[in-house]
């Protein structure tokens, strides 16, 4: 656009008339002036600069008609009223001209930027305390654009130092309230940061050769230059504070401990302590007179603080470091913590005051966690584990039976804050985690498993059809063969529950539960003379098929002696037999010694003596392993199986074999 072929304006937001003139606007005008081009801004209101359609920039001129003078002159000043004016290279640093003898009532540009910047601060806290939620998301909607507007136009003009601490704390604000409402961190954010210190950086005209080191080599940049502006310290550490919450939240705490340490000047070894250098970092107080903030560097400290106090506890319990452990996780509890988190922390507590060996201080902060919020699926399943270390099956099953419950209840969380706070900086819970208390079938699953453990049978068949009437709902047509970390699969609940049922003399519903397993199992079985041979040369990491339709054909002639079918027993007995003799590979041991001696005996009851030749030289060469070799962890349906049996006496049973045995044969 021209201007009277010595200049050019432009508009960078404004209202235009019919008359085709912008007003209210806000514009950037240059105009050459000797061998300098000046540049100014000014907001154009209803006694301001008009421009029209036919490029022209006029000012109202008090006898009327239009003038353009010169810029940074005192005329110029006192029509604009208001304004940055340099007067030299475009690229100078940019002055505030103090209007003299103005009668305009505008403000500065500045003052309407921070107006504006103030003005969507309350609305963003207005919109924290309704009580409505579509009012509260509006509200803090219409807030967030407002912030992107108004960085929108100031990122639009060149970069000046004496607003450098306004846009950034506009940019601050405006990262805060996007991640709060996104309830966590995403790329978006880190480029908001890095076009804030972007920003800082244009100032010294050698943006270019630093970008390629990165944010990291931008901070460092950053921070050695403010050391020099004074002005700029309180914006940069709340922006270095937002930082540090992206970082911890991405466990990028490399880059996290070495921003804190150039924040801190001190970056020894001794000083890499994340804990440490957070509390050695204190961020230089606000003036009383700077623009508002939804949330201060101060503030950030202190939640930054809490959560990598959460995190480091929560990571040396998992690896054993309890002393430690229990330091951090004091600190946390310490901090500044909501209620959600301070449940965890007290569970976490109490997790490790037991593997301390201290129950009754543990039980403490189980108790407080429980007090202190709505989410008790933590602290419950926590307490059942201390029951049962404590020998209290009454009161672990009575926890766990409270889980059961309290997972089955929605609770209405409450809505989240406007601001960074430490569950945004928290990672996801592992499995591994203590604080991790799976689902409702987990815990219903959890329930069963200990009942037919330590005895209730009637109650754990119950458990266990509700728990498969849970999982069936939605349960796919295939099983998918390896157990998950938490708990077994679905064919070894199905095992387990049939068990149950058996051991409290329902063996009717026992061969129904059995029966459902085999048909949903059947799709499998053309295909199992492949999965007896990869079983056997061991070319499958998992050939666990053969094994449950083994056992259950197990479960089921278990289930016909109770019911007194003596020949479906046995032949329910004798093609479980002819499945685990096929599907075992030939050069590995029997694993458990109560049940490879049942078996012998049991093949020798049913006469099948070339079966338990084999299988008794096998338990000869076992015997001659160490014991840690020889023993095997059985699955809960095969141990609930093998406490009905009555053992034979091992070394009877061994020479009877001996004294009649022919030369050893493979199956």
């Amino acid at each position: 656009m021209g201007l009277s072929k010595c200049g050019s304006v432009l508009v960078l937001r404004g209202e235009q008339r019919k008359d085709g003139r912008i007003t209210k606007g806000l514009g950037l005008v240059s105009v050459p002036f000797g061998r300098n081009l000046c540049q100014g801004w000014f907001f154009c209101g209803d006694s301001g600069p008009d421009y029209d359609s036919q490029h022209a920039l006029r000012w109202p001129a008090p006898c009327g008609g239009a003038k353009l003078d010169r810029p940074g002159s005192v005329a110029a000043r006192e029509r604009l009223g208001h304004g940055f004016w340099c007067q030299g290279p475009a690229s100078a640093t940019m002055s505030h001209q103090t209007p003299l003898g103005s009668s305009v009532p505008h403000a500065s540009c500045l003052d309407l930027w921070r107006e504006k910047n103030d003005q969507l601060v309350r609305q963003a806290k207005v919109a924290q305390d309704s009580r409505l939620s579509l009012r509260r998301q509006q509200l803090a909607q219409d807030a967030l654009e407002g912030f992107r507007g108004l960085l929108h136009s100031l990122r639009g003009l060149p970069a000046a130092v004496p607003v450098l601490p306004l846009e950034l704390t506009i940019t601050c604000n405006f990262i805060t309230l996007r991640a709060s409402l996104a309830q966590g961190f995403t790329e978006d954010q880190a480029q908001d940061i890095q076009q804030g210190l972007e920003r800082v950086l244009e100032t010294q005209e050698q943006l270019g050769p630093r970008l390629e080191c990165g944010l990291r080599g931008l901070w460092d940049s950053v921070l050695h230059y403010s050391s020099l502006l004074l002005e700029l310290l309180p914006a940069l550490h709340h922006l270095a504070g937002l930082q540090a919450a992206l970082w911890l939240s991405t466990d990028c705490l490399g880059d996290l401990t070495f921003l804190l340490q150039t924040l801190n000047g001190n970056q020894n070894e001794a000083s890499r302590n994340l804990l440490r250098l957070l509390k050695t970092w204190s961020p230089p107080a606000e003036e009383t007179n700077a623009p508002l903030t939804l949330q201060d560097a101060r503030g950030l400290r202190n939640v930054l603080l809490t959560a990598s106090a959460f995190r480091q506890g929560l990571q040396e319990l998992i690896t054993g470091s309890l002393p430690r452990a229990l330091s951090s996780l004091r600190e946390a509890a310490s901090g500044l913590c909501p209620r959600p988190v301070l449940v965890q922390v007290y569970t976490a507590l109490g997790t490790c005051l037991r593997k301390m060996g201290n129950p009754q201080r543990a039980l403490l902060y189980l108790v407080a966690a429980l007090k202190g919020g709505s989410t008790w699926g933590p602290p419950l399943l926590e307490a059942s584990r201390l029951y049962q270390q404590l020998g209290n099956t009454a009161a672990e099953l009575e926890s766990l039976e409270l889980l059961v419950e309290a997972l089955n209840v929605t609770h209405s969380s409450e809505a989240p804050q406007l601001l960074i706070e430490v569950e945004l900086l928290l990672p996801r819970l592992h499995p591994a985690s203590p604080l991790h208390c799976g689902t409702q079938s987990q815990a219903k699953y959890l329930l069963a498993s200990r009942c037919l453990q330590v005895g209730r049978a009637e109650d754990a068949a119950e458990h266990y059809l509700d728990l498969l009437a849970l999982v069936l709902d939605g349960l796919e047509s295939k099983f998918s063969p390896p157990p998950s970390p938490t708990g077994p699969c679905i064919p070894e609940v199905f095992l387990e529950a049939a068990a149950a049922l058996i051991q409290a003399s329902r063996a009717q519903d026992a061969l129904t539960v059995c029966e459902e397993l085999l048909s949903r199992t059947s799709s499998l079985l053309p295909k199992m003379p492949q999965l007896w041979e990869d079983a056997r040369k061991g070319t499958k990491e998992s050939p666990h098929c053969p094994s449950w339709v083994s056992a259950t054909y197990l479960l089921q002639g278990q289930a016909w002696v109770q019911l007194g079918a003596q020949k479906e027993a046995i032949s329910e007995f004798s093609r479980c037999l002819e499945l685990l003799f096929r599907a075992t590979p030939k050069d590995k041991e029997r694993g458990n010694q109560d049940a490879s001696f049942h078996l012998l005996q049991t093949l020798r009851r049913m006469d099948r003596r070339d079966e338990a030749t084999a299988l008794w030289w096998r338990l000869e060469a076992q015997t001659k392993l160490p014991q840690e070799n020889a023993a095997w962890s059985l699955p809960l349906y095969l141990e609930t199986y093998l406490g009905w049996i009555r053992f034979p006496d091992r070394e009877t049973l061994l020479e009877e074999f001996q004294t009649s045995l022919p030369e050893p044969c493979d199956l």
